[in-house]
C-alpha cells in the first residue's frame, strides 16, 4: 500500500513513525513534512491548503491512501478533490471539519443530536460578549470561532481581559466554565461505524502547576488510572455515535477522525471540543500504545469498512510524551536555532517526534516553530514511560528552550 500524509507536524510524524512500521504499507510519502519525517518517508514540498495540488501528488504517487493530518487543510476542504478523484482519502469533507473549524457549528450539531455539552451564547458584538460574561459570571470562557492552532481559548477571571480576547474575534461562543479532569479521546469513523480509541490527557498550560498562557499542548500520557470505569462505552453511547449519526443526517457525514475534549464535571461528562483530526500531543502517545496495524485502520475508513474490523490491540503498559518548545513560546518563539543530542535519544522505549524543525544547509536540524519537537517513551506503568521521557529530554540541547517538568506526576504518584 503506497500512503501519503497530508502535514509537517508532530502528529503526521507520529502518524508516519505508526505507518512505516505496518508491513502493508509498501511506500511512505509526506508532503510538506519536516526534519524527523524525511527520516521515515519520502519528504515533497506541496501547498497543503491546495486541494489541486494534493490531488495532482496523489495521482503522481498513484497513493493507496491519502491521510490528511493537520485541520487547516481539512477545513479548506483538501479532502475534497481526493474524494472526487476517487482516491480513498482519511479525513472528513470541509462541510463536516466545520466541527472543528467552527465552535457555533459544533454547538448547534451537538444541541441536534443531544450531546452533553457546556451552555453557551455566540456573540458578535462587544454588547453581546459582555451580556454573556455576566450570565456566566467567572471564570470566564471565550473561545474563537474559527481555527485558531489550538490557541484561541482564554479562561480567565479578569473580566477586562475576556472582553479583550472576544474584541479580537469576528465571532465567539461564551460559555460556562466546566469543573473537573479534561479526557481527550479519538475515535476513527467512517461516517457510520465509530471507532474509539484509548484515552488520554494533554497539558495545555506553558508552565508547571497549570500556570502561564494557553499552548497548543506542553505534553500528554495514556492510559488514566483515574478515569472512571465504562467511561469509553459511555462517551461513545452519549457523544461519539450520536454527533456522527447527526452529521450523516444532514448529509454530510464524517468520515475519518473525531476527537472529543471531555470534561468530567460533578454533573457528569460535557463535551468541551471537538476535533476534526488526530490532536498533538495526545496522538503520540495513543499511537504509541496502538499495536494494531494503522494502515487497514485508516483505510477502512476510508472505504466504507471499518464496521468489519477486528477489536484493536493495545498495549497494556504505558505512554508519555513531552514538548520541547523554543525560547518565547507561545508569544514570539524564537526559531532557527541548532537541535543538539537528537541521536542519543532514540532506544526501544523512546524516540523524537519533529514539529517545528527544517534541515539546515549542512544538514543539521533547526528549530522552524514554537513547539519544536516531542519526546514520547514506553513503559510498564507511567512512571516508568514518564521517567524514560525526561532523561530523553534531558539529552536535549535548543538555545533558550523550555518544557514542562511535571507532565503526568501525579498520574505516575497514583
Amino acid at each position: 500500500m503506497k500512503v501519503l500524509v497530508i502535514g509537517g507536524g508532530a502528529r503526521e510524524h507520529a502518524l508516519c513513525r505508526s505507518l512505516s512500521l505496518d508491513p502493508a504499507v509498501t511506500e511512505l510519502h509526506c508532503a510538506p513534512g519536516n526534519a524527523g519525517i524525511a527520516q521515515v518517508a519520502t519528504v515533497h514540498p506541496v501547498d497543503q491548503l491546495d486541494g489541486a495540488a494534493v490531488t495532482a501528488l496523489a495521482a503522481e504517487l498513484a497513493a493507496d491512501l491519502v491521510v490528511v493530518g493537520p485541520e487547516a487543510p481539512l477545513v479548506a476542504g483538501v479532502a475534497d478533490p481526493l474524494r472526487a478523484a476517487g482516491v480513498p482519502v482519511f479525513g472528513p469533507s470541509a462541510e463536516a471539519a466545520q466541527l472543528e473549524g467552527s465552535k457555533a457549528f459544533a454547538k448547534d450539531v451537538m444541541a441536534a443530536a443531544g450531546v452533553p455539552t457546556a451552555r453557551s451564547y455566540v456573540c458578535t458584538t462587544a454588547e453581546e460578549a459582555a451580556a454573556a460574561l455576566d450570565a456566566f459570571g467567572a471564570p470566564y470562557v471565550v473561545k474563537d470561532d474559527g481555527l485558531a492552532a489550538g490557541k484561541g481559548v482564554v479562561v480567565t477571571s479578569d473580566r477586562a481581559a475576556a472582553l479583550e480576547h472576544a474584541a479580537s474575534c469576528e465571532r465567539v461562543v461564551i460559555e460556562e466554565y466546566l469543573d473537573g479532569p479534561e479526557v481527550s479521546l479519538f475515535a476513527i469513523t467512517d461516517g457510520t461505524t465509530v471507532l474509539p480509541l484509548v484515552p488520554a490527557q494533554d497539558f495545555k498550560r506553558a508552565l508547571d502547576g497549570d500556570e502561564g498562557p494557553n499552548t497548543g499542548g506542553m505534553g500528554a500520557y495514556s492510559p488514566l488510572p483515574w478515569a472512571p470505569e465504562g467511561l469509553v462505552d459511555e462517551v461513545l453511547a452519549t457523544v461519539l455515535q450520536p454527533t456522527v449519526d447527526e452529521l450523516r443526517r444532514r448529509g454530510t457525514p464524517f468520515s475519518g477522525l473525531l476527537y472529543a475534549g471531555l470534561a468530567l464535571t460533578s454533573r457528569g461528562t460535557r463535551v468541551i471540543e471537538f476535533n476534526a483530526r488526530f490532536g498533538d500531543p495526545e496522538t503520540q502517545v495513543v499511537l504509541a500504545r496502538l499495536r494494531t496495524p494503522l494502515a487497514g485502520v485508516l483505510l477502512a475508513a476510508a472505504d466504507g469498512t471499518l464496521g468489519e474490523l477486528e477489536p484493536l490491540r493495545w498495549d497494556e503498559g504505558a505512554a508519555v510524551t513531552v514538548v520541547v518548545a523554543s525560547e518565547g513560546y507561545p508569544a514570539a518563539p524564537r526559531t532557527g536555532d541548532p537541535i543538539e543530542g537528537l541521536d542519543e535519544v532514540a532506544d526501544e522505549h523512546t524516540y523524537v517526534l519533529h514539529a517545528g524543525t527544517r534541515s539546515g544547509d549542512g544538514g543539521e536540524v533547526l528549530s522552524a516553530g514554537g513547539r519544536v519537537l516531542s519526546v514520547t517513551a514506553t513503559g510498564a506503568d507511567i512512571a516508568e514511560a514518564r521517567e524514560r521521557a525526561y532523561r530523553g529530554i534531558a539529552r536535549i540541547s535548543l538555545k533558550g528552550s523550555h518544557h514542562r517538568t511535571d507532565i503526568a506526576l501525579k498520574a505516575a504518584q497514583q
